[in-house]
């Protein structure tokens, strides 16, 4: 299977020849003609990818095996997880955000979970997080708290972090909030649970009708309890995909997976028109989990002028 298919977009964006349109309007409506037509949805391609630090299934940094990998997704936006920034050795000091994007030719947004003093003086902080790359311009990044059990502390407590990522994306005519997450990876859902609630609470802070997409490395199957409340608000674009190709959803371990824990996630205005998975021999290596692809319908207009 592979996934650079016709992308087939609907290319419709609210310019000045529409807006003046809608303008006159009233005046065309006194006249006894009709009212212009509602502004159709455009499509856009939304994936999902924790990258193992730039590591692959083998355990070798490999970045431009990571690179080719994200551009057979063929995404407008693509949400990252495990993104090292200077971290360490295991990814080359490198910052792999600002590579992936320099290679992809897409803009980048960065949230920091952990951001550490550097080895050295005059070198750069050490960050660990989740990061975006997009097509399309970012208009606004924010970085949330989660609450967290931290890694990187000997007896560690349930806190808020930072690490959540919201990027507010124009995908032509569509404005569209989208965050990226990495919950906890305990067996204990204890602090996923925390987390889903901490999730809702923020996207209910966006506009109502907003076009929102949450994608990340949810560490738990779509039946797990303590992810039940983000069904409320959210489709899983795997479950309501009616177009689905790829090792039946699941991603994780890479090689051979058993569990569909990366999700690409939407609002309920959104139409879901595929789901696929990263399933081509020759990028399945590039980590330790298979990325998510949907193609999803997404709603124009309405905080495109905001």
């Amino acid at each position: 299977m592979t996934l650079g298919m016709p992308r087939r977009l609907l290319r419709c964006a609210l310019g000045a020849g529409a807006a003046a349109l809608l303008a006159a309007a009233p005046t065309a409506a006194l006249a006894g003609e009709a009212p212009a037509a509602p502004v159709p949805p455009t499509a856009a391609r939304v994936a999902t990818f924790n990258i193992h630090a730039g590591a692959g299934g083998d355990n070798v940094f490999d970045l431009e095996r990571t690179a080719a990998a994200i551009a057979a997704l063929d995404a407008d936006v693509v949400g990252l997880q495990e993104v090292d920034l200077h971290w360490g050795a295991r990814s080359g000091w490198q910052d792999t955000l600002s590579e992936l994007g320099h290679r992809l030719g897409m803009e980048t947004a960065f949230a920091p979970i952990y951001d550490l003093d550097p080895p050295a003086v005059d070198q750069p902080r050490r960050q660990y997080g989740v990061g975006l790359l997009s097509r399309h311009p970012i208009i606004a990044v924010e970085n949330h708290d989660l609450t967290r059990l931290s890694t990187q502390e000997a007896d560690p407590v349930p806190a808020p972090a930072p690490g959540f990522l919201e990027a507010t994306v124009q995908i032509r005519g569509a404005r569209t909030h989208v965050y990226v997450t990495h919950l906890d990876y305990r067996g204990d859902p204890t602090v996923r649970s925390l987390q889903v609630a901490d999730t809702l609470r923020i996207l209910g802070d966006d506009p109502a009708g907003a076009n929102q997409a949450l994608l990340g490395d949810f560490n738990a199957g779509p039946q797990a309890g303590e992810l039940q409340p983000l069904w409320g608000l959210l489709q899983d674009a795997w479950a309501v995909a009616p177009d689905r190709e790829g090792a039946p959803g699941r991603t994780y371990p890479a090689a051979a997976p058993t569990k569909r824990i990366d999700f690409v996630t939407t609002s309920r205005n959104t139409t879901v028109l595929r789901a696929q998975t990263l399933d081509d021999p020759a990028h399945v290596g590039a980590s330790d989990h298979r990325a998510v692809v949907a193609t999803v319908l997404l709603n124009q207009g309405s905080e495109s002028s905001r």
